[in-house]
């Protein structure tokens, strides 16, 4: 009998379903596989440790502002404040020319006034928008909002990031985060409250993200260390409401930091990716 050939147009006295004991001779397990290390992806989770904590502070603020604990006044003047030393940072570590910094400068400028006579405007609004509805409804659609906000948010590494490219899983998240503060502004007593809070969500889902991408690619260090600044708020801020809650934030953080890694160290022992011949072919492109 003649040797069997992978070709379709010759006739050759096997049947269909014929396979040939050299059939896993070019068989290539978890080729292109490259193992993690525990702590890489400690290092790794940093981004999904400021956006948990970036949560927590949002409600944590809320509570302050709902029960009367925080002067709407004081947040807006510490939103201004972490605004201009971030933006500075960035045009700090910025690659850019300065003729395109200006720019960008004369832009934010412009972007940042509309925002702020915007908000003040709707506060009136946005504070009646959902005061009809049960504060039951309105704490399960918040909470649910905010989980959108976290699932859908963008954790990816630096080399996705250098592309600068905006995914629609990151939009979505980020307007997750801000339809929660516009649900949750109706159980605010007065505008001031919702101005501040609906600021300050948008420069936590809004433009922390950028400013986190940007020290991604450029300053690790400082990316780690704005990890460690955003736990100690959050969980300070969280102890200043209760114990339960600070049990709470602590165990998830711990969980995502240090317990998650470990999970994914011994579930990749476990990975087969299988390769052969029988793979559809890549094409090159020269």
């Amino acid at each position: 009998m003649s040797e069997w050939q992978r070709v379709l147009w010759r006739e050759q006295p096997f049947p269909d379903n014929y396979v040939p004991p050299s059939f896993l001779a070019d068989l290539r397990l978890n080729s292109n596989f490259r193992p993690f290390t525990y702590w890489s992806l400690v290092g790794a989770s940093g981004t999904l440790i400021q956006h948990i904590c970036s949560i927590s502070i949002l409600l944590s603020i809320f509570i302050k502002l709902y029960t009367n604990q925080l002067d709407p006044r004081l947040l807006v003047l510490i939103i201004t404040s972490t605004f201009i030393v971030g933006f500075a940072l960035c045009e700090a570590l910025s690659e850019e020319e300065e003729r395109t910094l200006r720019e960008t400068r004369a832009k934010v400028i412009k972007s940042c006034i509309l925002v702020f006579l915007t908000l003040i405007a709707l506060s009136p609004v946005l504070r009646t928008l959902t005061a009809p509805t049960s504060s039951d409804s309105i704490w399960a659609l918040s909470a649910f909002l905010l989980f959108l906000c976290l699932v859908l948010a963008d954790f990816r590494g630096p080399s996705a990031v250098r592309k600068r490219n905006e995914s629609l899983q990151h939009v979505l998240s980020m307007n997750a985060g801000l339809a929660a503060s516009i649900v949750l502004c109706s159980r605010l007593s007065d505008n001031l409250s919702v101005f501040a809070l609906v600021l300050f969500s948008l420069e936590l889902f809004g433009l922390f993200p950028i400013f986190r991408n940007q020290l991604k690619i450029t300053s690790s260090v400082i990316s780690h260390s704005l990890t460690l600044v955003f736990i100690v708020i959050a969980v300070a801020l969280q102890a200043s409401i209760s114990a339960l809650a600070t049990i709470t934030i602590c165990s998830v953080l711990v969980f995502a930091m240090f317990c998650a890694p470990g999970l994914m160290i011994w579930a990749q022992q476990h990975k087969n990716e299988i390769r052969g011949p029988w793979d559809v072919a890549v094409p090159i492109v020269r």
